[in-house]
């Protein structure tokens, strides 16, 4: 089969596609012929190891997973013996950040793992792109506690992680200001944000509202500059390590002075978390933002390079077949 394969750790060009032994489901798992995936920051961040700390999880000196792509969408192809929850010929979609493989024609997941099967009427393209960014922010929004109600900042609410998050927190039933661009306001009043700020035209240290959460989906901003918009015992998460790794100290560090503090989760996924998107979806209550959808697995490399700029607006995926 065709796979996305990379050796050593680097740019988007240390990427290349190789013709690799088609992998053989194991009794407790399910093969799925990918038809669509996605180049996510998982993804660029596990092929870089800018993070050295990623290393530990990937292989210190190259990495132990050669195919990345966290996440996938395809039809199950062969079961394992022991296999009870899916079929062949089952849609399924899912997350996968501890062996990857999305990024290849074939993959194959544990039925127990975060899998679960394509609600009617998505495609795969649309089903591909529905965990990565939204279970980082459901992470997030889970270790804050949301409750209905709470006025909450999202900046950077464009990419995979910020739309999700504004779509999730209304479902939740959070008030949302949502910090973009002046192209995106439209885009971000139709995922439901109830407050639309242009950074561009206004910094958000000038607003008069205050916060009971400041999520910062892009690690642009820092928790000195948000400060000042929390609330007493308001929270400030981002999706960065910040400035010197600031975020993961002042996580140590705030609890222990003062009423405003921050948080910074560790993600995880489960096939429950999966299955709670799912229905989401179903309900109508949540659907990624898909920027590009052209690239297929030879242009790999280009939409890695894509999803670098920083410019992208919500998902880039891949169509293998």
């Amino acid at each position: 089969m065709k796979a996305a394969i990379h050796t050593i750790y680097g740019p988007p060009e240390v990427v290349t596609i190789q013709e690799i032994n088609k992998p053989v489901a194991k009794d407790n798992e399910v093969l799925i012929k990918v038809h669509a995936t996605t180049v996510n920051r998982t993804d660029c961040g596990f092929r870089s190891a800018e993070y050295f700390i990623s290393r530990f999880f990937s292989g210190l000196f190259k990495p132990k997973q050669q195919t990345l792509g966290s996440e996938f969408a395809g039809v199950v192809e062969a079961i394992g013996k022991n296999v009870t929850l899916f079929k062949i010929g089952d849609k399924v979609f899912g997350f996968n950040d501890k062996t990857f493989g999305g990024h290849a024609e074939y993959m194959t997941m544990p039925e127990s793992a975060a899998i679960t099967t394509i609600p009617a009427n998505v495609t795969f393209e649309q089903a591909a792109c529905i965990t990565e960014g939204s279970h980082y922010a459901l992470c997030d929004i889970r270790a804050v506690k949301v409750t209905s109600g709470q006025n909450i900042m999202v900046y950077g609410a464009t990419g995979a992680i910020g739309s999700a998050a504004v779509q999730l927190l209304k479902h939740f039933g959070a008030t949302v200001t949502a910090v973009c661009d002046t192209k995106n306001i439209e885009l971000v009043k139709s995922l439901g944000a109830d407050v639309v700020v242009d950074y561009t035209k206004q910094d958000i240290s000038t607003l008069k509202q205050t916060f009971d959460f400041i999520f910062d989906a892009v690690g642009k901003s820092s928790y000195g500059k948000c400060k000042p918009l929390l609330n007493k015992n308001g929270i400030y998460i981002s999706t960065e390590l910040g400035k010197n790794a600031e975020n993961v100290y002042l996580a140590l560090l705030t609890p222990l002075y003062g009423s405003k503090r921050v948080k910074f989760p560790i993600p995880s996924i489960s096939k429950e978390d999966v299955v709670f998107l799912k229905e989401l979806v179903k309900a109508g209550k949540y659907m990624p933002v898909i920027d590009k959808s052209n690239y297929k697995l030879e242009q790999i490399v280009e939409a890695y390079k894509y999803v670098e700029t920083g410019q992208k607006i919500g998902n880039v995926v891949i169509t293998i077949v």
